[in-house]
């Protein structure tokens, strides 16, 4: 009776052991990639800039609160120099960071939970409904995401209106993430449905099915914790590439002049002239800003693919 009682915590005591053995083993392999570690730090940076940009640089300057003359170069004073109304451009950057980073954030849930449901339920089911998926995902595919998203930003602005709020928020911020995750997810489907294909087939997918499990079940249990190191390598470099993606929509005009992200301060500059004037410091704080972030973004996804994929460690 108390052998038979002891099986089930035995069995959670030796997961557990497992699953911390297994997360000791990810950060000893991780810590030798030293570009994954420069991607971490820079990241670590930029993530806390993020979090509280009044805390480094003070509260976000305005027109009315500019503590500068127009187009100051850099200096004591100010750092990074000033824009056209005399704000302060290191102030500017940093409160930028927050919207970047957010709508990046953002835009890559929205894609990984499109790209990653539609992968795992067109694995798993195959058939008629993975032949479906497939073609809608490869719709999406053959279309460039920023000549998509670029058609898009403006139509759904229009439908919503600028100037409408949506939780607190402008609702440019959230046309602009929605934009972003529903012209990004394809190539996130294709990663992941090719490993559902794969990990349907194995031996405990086979046992589930028998003892009775839903498909709902076997994909929420089974096939999810098995591309879960795929999910983790895609978030990393979506976050990248939905960064990219808003600071060039922003640059073009699509963003909200009242949130300053990188690709609003950059169209800020073309605005007033700034190339034309060499007023470099105004381009180059945001432009530094986005490279620095995708750099990094792709240091940390380069490695995560390595650590977690283990065909590239076998080859090495």
């Amino acid at each position: 009776m108390t052998a038979t009682s002891a099986r089930p915590a035995d069995l959670r005591a030796e997961r557990m052991a497992a699953r911390i053995r297994g997360v000791q083993d990810f950060v000893r392999r991780f810590a030798r990639r030293r570009d994954g570690l420069v991607g971490v730090a820079i990241l670590v940076v930029f993530g806390a800039l993020a979090l509280a940009p009044s805390l480094f640089v003070g509260p976000l300057q305005t027109a009315t609160t500019a503590s500068g003359t127009s187009l100051q170069a850099p200096g004591l004073s100010h750092l990074f120099g000033t824009d056209e109304l005399g704000r302060d451009l290191l102030n500017l950057t940093v409160h930028g960071t927050r919207i970047s980073m957010t709508i990046g954030f953002l835009a890559t849930l929205v894609t990984i939970l499109i790209g990653a449901t539609i992968g795992i339920v067109a694995g798993y089911l195959g058939g008629t409904t993975d032949t479906v998926l497939m073609r809608i995902t490869d719709f999406f595919l053959v279309l460039p995401t920023f000549v998509l998203a670029l058609i898009l930003a403006p139509i759904v602005l229009d439908l919503v209106g600028a100037d409408a709020e949506i939780a607190g928020f402008r609702a440019t911020l959230f046309v602009i993430v929605l934009v972003i995750g529903v012209t990004s997810w394809a190539s996130t489907a294709r990663i992941i449905r090719a490993q559902a294909l794969s990990v349907k087939e194995r031996a405990f997918v086979a046992r589930a099915r028998v003892i009775g499990a839903g498909g709902g079940h076997i994909m929420l249990r089974h096939i999810l914790p098995n591309v879960l190191n795929l999910i983790v390598a895609n978030v990393v470099l979506t976050f990248a590439g939905a960064i990219l993606t808003e600071t060039v929509l922003a640059f073009v005009g699509l963003g909200d002049p009242l949130d300053p992200s990188w690709g609003q301060i950059l169209n800020a500059a073309e605005g007033a002239g700034a190339p034309g004037l060499g007023a470099w410091w105004y381009i180059l704080p945001p432009a530094g800003s986005v490279v620095l972030v995708v750099l990094a973004f792709t240091l940390v996804g380069t490695a995560l693919d390595d650590v977690l994929n283990p065909r590239l460690r076998t080859r090495r």
